[in-house]
C-alpha cells in the first residue's frame, strides 16, 4: 500500500524535512530547542503470507501469540533510500521493505510497510543469524542504528555473527506513516513534559495536551494511530523474523527498545533467541511511574556532572564544590522562570541540563551551554542548539538544525516522531485522565525529586486520548533463560529501578549486569570493559552469566 495512507497527504520521507535537515531560515530558539529534546528521551514490497501467519488478537496483547512460520527469505534486498545511505557512509547498508497487516486480528486486511535496513555478517562463515535493534524513542528511525553501532566499536565478533537489522518500526518515517501533523508554530512541540513551577503550569500544560490529542484525533481518518503499539510492533519483529526466512532472530534493543524487546521476548518465547536489553524501562511500556522516573534518574546522575563541573570551576565558573553546582543549578532555573533568554527559559534550561546528563562525553558541551545561558547569551545557545548533534546517544538521531522555515502551520519536521512516542505511549497502557492527579503528583515530584520532578510528573495527551484496545503486554517469565539485561547505577532516563523490575518480572529468564557507570546506554555506547565483554559473549557464544554480576567502573 502507499506509505501515505494511515495519515492525510503528505510528502514522501525523502521529500520531507527530515532531523538534521537544512532548510532556509531560522526558527524561534524555544520551539527549534524543545523540538530537539522531544526526540531524544528520534526496495521492493514483499507479499505478505509470512506476516499474516502471525496471529493473535489485537486486543490480546498480554498473550502468547503465534510466531509466523519462517519461509524462504522473501525480503528482497537494494539501495536504500539516499539520505540515510549517505547517513550511513562509510558502510554500506541494504534496504528492503516487509508488508505486515495493520492489525493482527485481521491478517488478511489491510496491510503497511516496514522499511528495514541490513549491515551484512562480515563473515558469511560466521554468521549465526540475524540480530534485530531498536534504538528507543519510541519515534525515531532506526534504519542507520547498525552503522550507528559499528562506528562506535561493536566488536568483529557479533559483526562476523549477525546481519544487523535496523528498521523503521511501524508509523516512523520511511514505513507507512502516521502523523498528528503537528504544526511547528503550534503549542505542542515536545513530548518530555516541561517543568511546572506553580499548579497554574500544570493546569496550562493541561490545554495543551487536551489540544495536541484533538489534533491527533482530527488527522487519525484512517484509524492507524489506533494501532501504534509495543504489542503491534513486537508482532512486527517476528514477522520481519519470518519475512527473512529466520528460524529465530536475536534482539538488542536500547532504552525503549528494551520495552520492546521484553514484549517481544514475552510473546514469542519460541522464536525470540538472544535478547540484550540496555537502560531499561521497567516493563513492556512507559506509564505514568516510568515517566515519573526520569526525575529520581536525573537527581541520582546529576551528583556525577555536579563533581566534574566542580572539578572545573575555573573554567566553567559552576561552582567549586558539588553543592555549589547544584545550588548554581537551582539559581539558574529559577532566574530563567522569571526572565528567559532569547527564548530559553527554566523548563527549556532543566531540559537541556537532564538531556547533558545522557553522556559524560556531552558534559563539556552541557557546561558550555549554561555557561553562556550565566551570561546572558541566548544566541550562543541558540546557535549550539542548531548545530549540535547527538552522536553515540541511543538511536544517533541528529539534532534538529533550526534552519527550518516557520510558515503558519507547517507541519513540524519531528511531528512525526512526537506523534509516533505519542501513539505507542498512549495505546500501550491507559493513563489517569484526572488533572488533578497530575496537580498532586507535580506537586509531591517538585519536592521530592526538586531537579526535574515538576517535569516528568506533569501531564501527557494520554490523559485525553482513546481507551487502550487492550491490556499491556505482561512479562512472560516462562521460557528459556535467554534475556540479558544491562543497565547503569545512573541512569536519567532509565534509572536502576528499571533494569531491578525487568530482572524481578523476568525471574530466572534473565541475568542483570549492573554497571558503577553513569549515563544512559551501556553496551558499545557507555564504555564498561566489563559490560562490553559480558554482551558480547552472550550474543557470539550464547555465554549467559550464571547470576546477576556487577560490574566496576572502567
Amino acid at each position: 500500500m502507499n506509505r501515505d495512507e494511515l495519515s492525510p497527504p503528505y510528502p514522501n520521507p525523502s521529500d520531507t524535512p527530515r532531523l538534521g535537515a537544512p532548510a532556509a531560515r531560522p526558527w524561534r530558539a524555544r520551539r527549534r530547542a524543545v523540538a530537539l529534546l522531544a526526540v531524544l528521551g528520534l526496495a521492493g514490497a514483499l507479499a505478505g503470507p509470512a506476516a499474516a501467519a502471525v496471529r493473535g488478537d489485537a486486543e490480546a496483547g498480554a498473550a502468547q501469540a503465534t510466531p509466523a512460520q519462517a519461509a524462504p527469505a522473501q525480503a528482497e534486498w537494494g539501495e536504500c533510500p539516499a539520505e540515510v545511505a549517505a547517513e550511513a557512509l562509510p558502510y554500506v547498508l541494504s534496504c528492503a521493505t516487509v508488508s505486515v497487516p495493520l492489525d493482527y486480528s485481521d491478517p488478511d486486511g489491510q496491510q503497511i510497510d516496514l522499511e528495514i535496513s541490513r549491515l551484512a555478517s562480515t563473515d558469511p562463515a560466521e554468521r549465526r543469524g540475524i540480530l534485530l535493534l531498536n534504538p528507543g524513542g519510541p519515534g525515531g528511525s532506526g534504519l542507520t542504528q547498525p552503522t550507528l553501532l559499528a562506528s562506535q566499536g561493536l566488536p568483529d565478533s557479533v559483526l562476523s555473527a549477525y546481519d544487523l537489522i535496523g528498521m523503521d518500526t511501524r508509523g516512523v518515517g520511511h514505513s507507512t506513516r502516521v502523523d498528528c501533523e503537528f504544526p511547528v508554530d503550534g503549542g505542542y512541540y515536545g513530548n518530555i513534559p516541561p517543568y511546572a513551577p506553580d499548579d497554574a503550569a500544570v493546569l496550562e500544560r493541561a490545554e495543551i495536551v487536551e489540544e495536541a490529542a484533538a489534533q491527533c484525533a482530527r488527522t487519525n481518518e484512517n484509524g492507524g494511530l489506533h494501532h501504534v503499539s509495543t504489542a503491534n510492533m513486537a508482532r512486527d519483529l517476528d514477522s520481519i523474523r519470518a519475512a527473512l526466512g529466520e528460524e529465530k532472530a536475536s534482539f538488542l534493543g536500547y532504552s525503549y527498545g528494551t520495552a520492546l524487546g521484553a514484549a517481544y521476548a514475552s510473546m514469542f518465547p519460541e522464536t525470540a533467541d538472544r535478547v540484550v536489553l540496555d537502560s531499561n524501562v521497567g516493563d513492556t511500556h512507559l506509564d505514568r511511574e516510568g515517566l515519573r522516573r526520569f526525575a529520581l534518574g536525573m537527581e541520582q546522575t546529576f551528583p556525577d556532572f555536579a563533581r566534574w563541573a566542580a572539578e572545573r570551576h575555573a573554567a566553567y565558573g559552576l561552582g567549586r564544590t558539588p553543592a555549589q553546582v547544584r545550588a548554581t543549578y537551582f539559581e539558574t532555573a529559577e532566574r530563567l522562570d522569571e526572565s528567559p533568554v532569547d527564548g530559553v527559559d527554566g523548563a527549556l534550561f532543566r531540559q537541556a541540563i537532564f538531556v547533558g546528563l545522557y553522556s559524560e562525553r556531552s558534559y563539556g558541551r552541557t557546561a558550555q551551554t549554561w555557561q553562556w545561558l550565566q551570561k546572558g547569551d541566548g544566541t550562543a545557545v541558540r546557535n549550539l542548539l542548531d548545530t549540535t548533534d547527538l552522536d553515540g546517544v541511543l538511536s544517533g538521531l541528529g539534532a534538529l538544525t533550526g534552519t527550518g522555515t516557520a510558515v503558519d502551520g507547517e507541519v513540524s519536521p519531528v511531528s512525526n516522531a512526537l506523534s509516533v512516542f505519542l501513539a505507542t505511549t498512549c495505546n500501550d497502557v491507559e493513563w489517569d485522565e484526572n488533572v488533578d492527579t497530575y496537580r498532586k503528583a507535580v506537586a509531591e515530584d517538585r519536592t521530592r525529586f526538586p531537579l526535574f520532578g515538576a517535569a516528568s510528573a506533569n501531564i501527557l495527551p494520554c490523559s485525553y486520548w482513546p481507551e487502550p484496545a487492550g491490556p499491556p503486554v505482561a512479562i512472560n517469565d516462562e521460557g528459556p533463560r535467554n534475556v540479558l539485561i544491562l543497565q547503569n547505577r545512573r541512569d536519567p532516563v532509565t534509572p536502576l529501578a528499571g533494569g531491578q523490575r525487568l530482572r524481578e518480572k523476568f525471574a530466572d529468564r534473565s541475568r542483570l549486569v549492573t554497571v558503577d557507570g553513569s549515563g544512559h546506554g551501556v553496551y558499545v555506547l557507555g564504555g564498561n570493559a566489563c559490560a562490553l565483554n559480558i554482551g558480547t559473549s552472550y550474543l557470539v557464544d550464547g555465554e549467559m552469566p550464571a547470576r546477576d554480576t556487577s560490574c566496576r567502573a572502567s
